[in-house]
This record gives C-alpha cells, sequence and structure tokens, in this order.
C-alpha cells in the first residue's frame, strides 16, 4: 500500500533524512528511521518491568497482594511506630 505525504514540513523531513541516511529515496529512507525507532523501542524496559524494579527497589509489595496487604502495618513498621 503506498504512503503519500500531502504535509509539506514532513515531505521536507523526509528529503533531508534522505540526504542524511543517503538513501537513494525518500520512501527508503522513511523506512530506515522508522526502522530505526521500532529498532530503539523494542531494547526500552515496559512500563510492568519498569514499575517491578521500583516495587523491588522500595520492597513494596507485588500488585497480587494488594488485597491482603496490610497498609496500615506496613507504615507503622516503615515509621518505626509498631504498636501491635
Amino acid at each position: 500500500m503506498p504512503l503519500y505525504v500531502r504535509d509539506e514540513r514532513v515531505n521536507e523531513l523526509a528529503e533531508e533524512v534522505r540526504k542524511i541516511l543517503k538513501a537513494p529515496t525518500k520512501t527508503e529512507a522513511i523506512r530506515q528511521a522508522l526502522e530505526r525507532v521500532m529498532t530503539e523501542n523494542a531494547s526500552e524496559p515496559t512500563l510492568a518491568e519498569r514499575l517491578a524494579k521500583v516495587r523491588e527497589k522500595y520492597d513494596l509489595p507485588q500488585y497480587a497482594d494488594l488485597e491482603t496487604f496490610d497498609q496500615k502495618a506496613y507504615l507503622d513498621e516503615m515509621w518505626g511506630t509498631d504498636v501491635s
């Protein structure tokens, strides 16, 4: 399926990228640029992975434990005011 660029600024950017990448056509330049973005994004951790690191770093409960998690006891222990 063809890609039609109707925005002049996008067309100018595609031409600049074509020159930078030394691509034979704007289509090839756009393909290379899109593949680079996809490759870079694939290496970034997902939101779930980033949240897991935060939970681990701060010793927070996992989502499965939240239903039975006693927040008051956790905060009391954290602040050193455990009254049990």
